[in-house]
């Protein structure tokens, strides 16, 4: 299966939807499986429609196309309020906001591999993070995932 072509087409759509597309994952074995595409709106909310039209036009695509071999569950959702950053771009979009942090290995900075910051933006293929009023800066390739907290 070719995520990268299964993505260009995801990605004509949700643009035309005039949404964002922020990942297509696969999840499970060839052949038997799900493939998750996550879209975001740049100002507001994804609503159930939304979803539902991007859905709709994706899968009768993906099956014109056949670009998934054998059964697969398309589910497209937005990415949550405790949303995953995704892209470098995510990294400077939410530059300021809380987040929660999972690192590939130690830093000699940090207590752990897990840690809670304010995001301080990307640049030049490093990650800023101020932990406890101390900038931290880490490479973009040994973050393994980093999530928004939730302000309420």
């Amino acid at each position: 299966m070719d995520l990268e072509r299964i993505r260009n087409l995801a990605e004509r759509v949700v643009v035309s939807e005039g949404l964002e597309l922020a990942a297509v994952e696969w999840a499970g074995a060839p052949g038997q499986g799900v493939l998750r595409i996550i879209i975001d709106r740049p100002q507001g909310a994804v609503s159930h429609r939304d979803c539902e039209s991007v859905s709709q036009q994706v899968g009768t695509l993906l099956d014109v196309e056949e670009l998934v071999p054998g059964r697969y569950v398309l589910e497209v959702a937005s990415p949550g309020l405790d949303r995953k950053l995704y892209s470098p771009a995510d990294f400077e979009r939410f530059r300021g906001r809380r987040v929660k942090v999972r690192l590939k290995h130690r830093v000699a900075e940090l207590p752990g591999r897990r840690f809670q910051a304010e995001l301080a933006g990307l640049a030049e293929g490093v990650v800023s993070f101020v932990v406890e009023g101390v900038t931290v800066r880490v490479p973009y390739e040994d973050i393994a995932q980093v999530n928004l907290l939730v302000e309420l």
